[in-house]
C-alpha cells in the first residue's frame, strides 16, 4: 500500500471546486423531496433483493462466526481509516476544534490503538466526528436536490450522490495497488458496515421504502445542521 501523498489535498480541492459547480444546477432545479419515485422504488426493489439473498445472509453468518471483540477491532479499523475523511471535511467545514480531535483520534488509535484495532482516543474522550463531503456541500450552502437511490449503493440525494467521487479519495482503495489485498479488504468493509445495520432494521415499519427514505433525509439533515433542527411543530 502506497502512503497518501502529500498531493492529496490538492486533487481533493479540484474536485471539491468542479463537483459543487456540477451540483449547483442539478440541486437547484428540485423543489420536491422524492420527484423520482418511479425510477427509485424499482432500483430500491432490486437493491433489497440483492440485500436479502446476498449480503445480508454473509453479514449474519459473519456476525455469527466472528467472537465480539474482534468483530469491533475489525468495525474500529474501518472507522480509523474513515477518521481521514472526517478530519478533511472538519478542514474544509472550518471546524478547527473538531478538526484536532480528529487528528487526535488518528495519532492515538494508529499507534497505541493498533492501527484503530482498539479505540483508545474514545476512551480518551476524543469522541468520533461525522463528517463527508455531501455535509460540506450541505454546509457551504448546497441545497439536497431531489432523494436519489443508487444501484448497489443504496439511498442519497444528488448533492450526497456527486459528494461520493472526491470522498472516494479519502478512502485507502485507490491506494493498495495489490488487486487481491484491495478487493478483500473493500469486500470486509461492506460485510462489516453491513452486519452494524443488523439491529437497526427492528425498527423498520410499514412501507419500508418511505420509511427508510425519511429516515436517510432526516438523518442528513440532522447531521449537516449539526443537530441544529428546528421542530415543525
Amino acid at each position: 500500500m502506497r502512503m497518501i501523498g502529500t498531493s492529496w489535498m490538492a486533487r481533493l480541492a479540484r474536485l471539491c471546486a468542479l463537483t459543487s459547480v456540477a451540483l449547483l444546477p442539478l440541486a437547484a432545479s428540485a423543489n420536491e423531496e422524492d420527484p423520482w419515485e418511479s425510477f427509485n422504488r424499482p432500483v430500491f426493489r432490486f437493491n433489497d433483493t440483492l440485500d436479502t439473498y446476498a449480503l445480508k445472509p454473509v453479514a449474519k453468518g459473519y456476525q455469527a462466526v466472528t467472537p465480539q471483540f474482534l468483530e469491533d477491532g475489525v468495525h474500529n479499523v474501518f472507522n480509523n481509516l474513515g477518521d481521514v475523511g472526517n478530519l478533511a471535511n472538519d478542514l474544509l467545514q472550518g471546524k478547527l476544534h473538531d478538526a484536532g480531535v480528529d487528528t487526535g483520534r488518528l495519532i492515538f488509535n494508529s499507534t497505541i490503538g493498533l492501527l484503530g484495532f482498539f479505540d483508545v482516543a474514545s476512551h480518551m474522550g476524543l469522541q468520533r466526528n461525522d463528517e463527508d463531503f455531501g455535509q460540506t456541500l450541505g454546509a457551504w450552502g448546497v441545497d439536497s436536490g431531489p432523494y436519489l437511490v443508487i444501484p448497489f449503493l443504496g439511498p442519497s440525494t444528488v448533492r450526497d450522490a456527486g459528494a461520493k467521487i472526491p470522498d472516494s479519495f479519502l478512502e485507502p482503495y485507490p491506494y493498495i495497488d495489490h488487486v487481491p489485498t484491495r478487493n478483500v479488504t473493500r469486500a470486509v468493509d461492506v460485510v462489516d458496515t453491513r452486519a452494524s445495520l443488523l439491529s437497526a432494521e427492528k425498527m423498520i415499519t410499514g412501507d419500508k421504502y418511505i420509511f427508510i427514505r425519511n429516515a436517510y433525509l432526516q438523518n442528513r439533515e440532522f447531521k449537516v445542521k449539526d443537530g441544529e433542527v428546528v421542530d415543525d411543530f
